[in-house]
């Protein structure tokens, strides 16, 4: 078994793989992908897989494989300010990468049902936060997460510009996924055993769209309480900004504005991270396919190097190469350009730690 793209040693390495497969096809999505870490949210006895193009399982934890996420992400043709509601949330890696288009006008809303899940995700949400260099390069929409059966939505809550269900859906509740939609809004769920785009046209139009086969474990059946009554899921309300996190924000703003005016007069750095190392890759020609393992998706448009009877010639004009090469330099770690800027700012230090949200880092 195999994923749909080359296993990479780290986690830009892993980018890199998916925008060759086609994947990735567009800016806002491979930026949200090299700004998290996909490593950050396996447990540390199984980060070694983090970078392979697999899903992984422990206990209720659960990640789908890249290569699904990414088609997700670009199904989905997320842009600042919109709303979004994930079904299945897990982790929350997907909704902090969603998070990063949002920006800090979203609404980015996740329900749950395993609360052990929901704990754990929150604890990634808060270590991205206080750690990440990324955090302070993109204007963040912070996740929501609430636990419950997605489909005992309370039929009063608000509707969304954008809705992932990360479950298997039956034919019989895709009237109830489109109703969570606003008009103009997108949908993507796994339907009947294909990844299907479903957009609002309006009050009662839509168009449908298959992107991908997979195999998603199906959506828990909502279990009724003694009184034979459903469990409403209340989703989080809306909630209008603060003037002070209007004023962190518009801060916040003006000083990467600054920054990036300097890197434009050659005067600073920016916020720009240090450009890594690369190694060479051998291109291989990809062949169709999809690979199933345990009810999870592990593979699409397989890299297959049997096709293409000059790999091992190219393979080994790489080692030669790199044999000839000499030693790359390391590059330097990358600086927080916005961090230095704040604290270099003649404002009493508790203000200081409120614009950098008293990140660690």
């Amino acid at each position: 078994m195999g994923g749909a793209v080359s296993a990479g040693e780290d986690n830009d390495e892993l980018v890199d793989n998916l925008k060759e497969a086609q994947y990735i096809r567009t800016a806002p999505v491979e930026q949200a992908f090299r700004a998290i870490d996909r490593a950050d949210y396996y447990l540390d006895e199984f980060k070694e897989n983090a970078y392979k193009d697999l899903a992984w399982k422990h206990g209720n934890i659960h990640l789908s494989a890249p290569c699904i996420y990414s088609e997700v992400m670009e199904a989905l043709d997320l842009q600042p300010g919109l709303s979004f509601l994930n079904l299945g949330s897990g982790t929350g890696y997907l909704s902090s990468m969603v998070g990063l288009i949002l920006g800090p006008f979203g609404v980015n809303h996740g329900v749950e049902l395993h609360s052990d899940v929901i704990e754990y995700a929150k604890q990634k949400l808060d270590f991205f936060i206080r750690t990440s260099d990324s955090f302070d390069k993109f204007d963040f929409c912070e996740p929501s997460f609430v636990t419950g059966n997605c489909l005992e939505i309370s039929p009063d809550c608000s509707q969304y510009d954008r809705v992932y269900c990360g479950a298997g859906v039956q034919k019989e509740h895709e009237e109830y996924m489109k109703s969570l939609l606003k008009v103009g809004g997108i949908l993507v769920m796994p339907l009947e055993e294909k990844l299907t785009k479903i957009t609002r046209t309006g009050p009662s139009a839509w168009e449908t769209k298959k992107i991908l086969a997979v195999s998603f474990a199906p959506l828990v059946q909502p279990c009724h309480s003694e009184s034979g009554k459903s469990r409403l899921v209340q989703l989080p309300p809306l909630a209008v900004r603060s003037l002070q996190d209007l004023a962190r924000i518009a801060i916040r703003g003006a000083i990467k504005k600054v920054i990036r005016q300097e890197t434009a007069s050659g005067s600073g750095n920016g916020l720009k991270t240090t450009p890594r190392a690369k190694r060479r890759r051998v291109r291989r020609r990809r062949m169709e396919t999809i690979v199933f393992l345990d009810k999870e998706v592990f593979a699409s448009r397989i890299s297959s190097p049997s096709d293409d009877t000059s790999c091992e010639d190219l393979e080994e004009e790489q080692r030669r190469e790199e044999d000839r090469a000499p030693p790359e330099a390391k590059p330097a770690p990358p600086v927080n350009f916005l961090r230095e800027k704040v604290l270099s700012l003649p404002l009493p230090d508790p203000l200081k730690y409120y614009l950098l949200y008293y990140r660690e880092k």
